[in-house]
């Protein structure tokens, strides 16, 4: 295991400390680094005045991702108020809740701590935890209109989605995915989510 992976690990574990300010030294960490793995690409999107405006500017509004094993899961919520669960599609074999820490500079460090529904199943989270253990599984950008996001940047950027249609998410959100290179060649999973209209 890498040493970066190492730190990445032990801030995730750290997110189910008795104690609030590691909770929020953690999620600082972790959402640092998953800002840092998406401001790369996200900037050269947002050179595209459409995308830009679909993804609210050059600097997005990112979530972090992070997967984590069934007991780990339960030990962040309880630590962090027990968080209500997001309401997902079965098909998708998820579990999942939200948590925000404030960063100092009146922004917020937003996290998605995500688990298998079925740790031994067949689901895209449980395959990555078996693959990588918890670490940053995908970042999220929230979007005003998907299809439309995704139609650009196929077009014009020549990314290929995960799904050839946008599926249902997480409380009436639609959702798609890209795996993105950085400059280094590393993917990473970009999640674009478009949430429910409200009424």
């Amino acid at each position: 295991m890498t040493e970066r992976k190492q730190d990445i690990a032990g801030a995730i574990s750290a997110l189910a400390s008795a104690r609030r300010e590691e909770r929020e030294a953690a999620a600082r960490a972790i959402f640092r680094v998953a800002s840092r793995q998406a401001e790369d690409f996200a900037r050269v999107w947002a050179s595209d005045a459409e995308i830009a405006s679909l993804i609210g500017g050059p600097r997005p509004a990112f979530t972090a991702g992070v997967a984590v094993e069934a007991k780990l899961f339960e030990a962040i919520r309880s630590a962090n108020g027990s968080p209500r669960l997001s309401d997902v599609p079965a098909e998708r074999d998820v579990r999942e809740f939200h948590l925000n820490f404030p960063l100092g500079d009146g922004s917020v460090a937003r996290l998605e701590i995500v688990t298998a529904g079925d740790p031994a199943g067949d689901g895209a989270v449980a395959r990555y935890l078996r693959k990588f253990g918890r670490n940053i599984q995908h970042v999220e950008i929230a979007t005003s209109d998907v299809d439309r996001a995704v139609e650009v940047l196929r077009a014009r950027f020549a990314l290929q989605p995960i799904y050839a249609q946008a599926h249902a998410g997480a409380d009436g959100s639609r959702i798609n995915f890209f795996l993105v290179a950085d400059p280094q060649g590393k993917k990473l999973l970009v999640e674009l989510e478009e949430e429910a209209k409200r009424s």
